[in-house]
């Protein structure tokens, strides 16, 4: 018997070989594989996605061990994609998983095909960048799933799935609506979201090294340096929010339940 028969014989079991042979055929892409991606990553190949196409720009920190997959005291300096991208084929061998050390922006859009694509993910930081990929996918037929923010939440019962103009209680969802608005730039169709509407406060002390992302001079890459511990080369934004694995988890395996349930019907 194949290594991916065995794999995914108890998955066969529950939707059967026609379903098994639409999910090997579709080809997915994720924006940003961080707490979210990493794990809608993982569990779209344990579901069978043979074609997956991962994408970000930044480097394992120590501060993403909390939350994001293949982040570990042993991969900390690696580019993200790359440690995901091992991790995954440790999963299934055969799969085709593209690693792309790249940020999705203006200038870099046109290069990543999206309409060669069956699903498009978005777990985006950036507002700027958010707001270009959701207005170019929705202009095209492919399926796009979109996450907005999964930071300074605790109660996993409240995250919930809706159409992104009827998303409540979510910065991130309320940041894009104004920017819309603002630039009189409007998604051609709707699109669902995996959000929630719970929003705590810090508690701790925000500290980074307060250096350019994924340039900390100081910080040497490679597993075992103590100065990793010190330095934040992904830590460049203007505020960073507390985050814990069970919701950023969540959060990935929702969207990735929403391209299993649109693929097999």
């Amino acid at each position: 018997m194949a290594i991916e028969q065995a794999i995914f014989r108890r998955t066969e079991l529950l939707v059967g070989e026609e379903s098994m042979n639409l999910l090997s055929s579709k080809r997915v892409i994720i924006f940003g594989v961080g707490g979210v991606g990493s794990w809608c990553a993982e569990s779209l190949v344990r579901s069978g996605i043979q074609h997956l196409t991962i994408v970000d720009s930044d480097r394992v920190c120590i501060t993403n061990i909390n939350r994001q997959l293949m982040a570990t005291t042993k991969t900390v300096g690696q580019v993200k994609v790359d440690a995901l991208r091992e991790r995954l084929h440790a999963i299934n061998p055969s799969a085709d998983i593209i690693a792309l050390q790249q940020i999705f922006t203006a200038e870099t859009a046109d290069s990543f095909n999206l309409a060669s694509y069956d699903y498009i993910i978005d777990a985006i930081d950036s507002l700027k960048d958010k707001q270009l990929l959701i207005l170019m996918a929705c202009r095209m037929k492919t399926k796009f799933f979109s996450s907005m923010g999964a930071a300074l939440k605790m109660d996993p019962t409240r995250i919930k799935v809706d159409e992104f103009w009827k998303v409540q209680g979510d910065p991130l969802a309320r940041a894009l609506r104004r920017r819309f608005k603002e630039t009189k730039q409007f998604p051609k169709r709707k699109f669902l979201c995996v959000y929630s509407d719970e929003l705590l406060q810090n508690k701790g002390h925000n500290a980074t090294c307060g250096t350019e992302k994924c340039m900390c001079p100081k910080a040497k890459f490679g597993p075992g340096n103590p100065e990793l511990l010190n330095h934040e080369w992904c830590s460049s934004k203007a505020q960073i929010n507390g985050t814990m694995a069970h919701i950023t988890a969540i959060f990935g395996f929702m969207l990735a339940g929403l391209v299993i349930k649109d693929a097999i019907g």
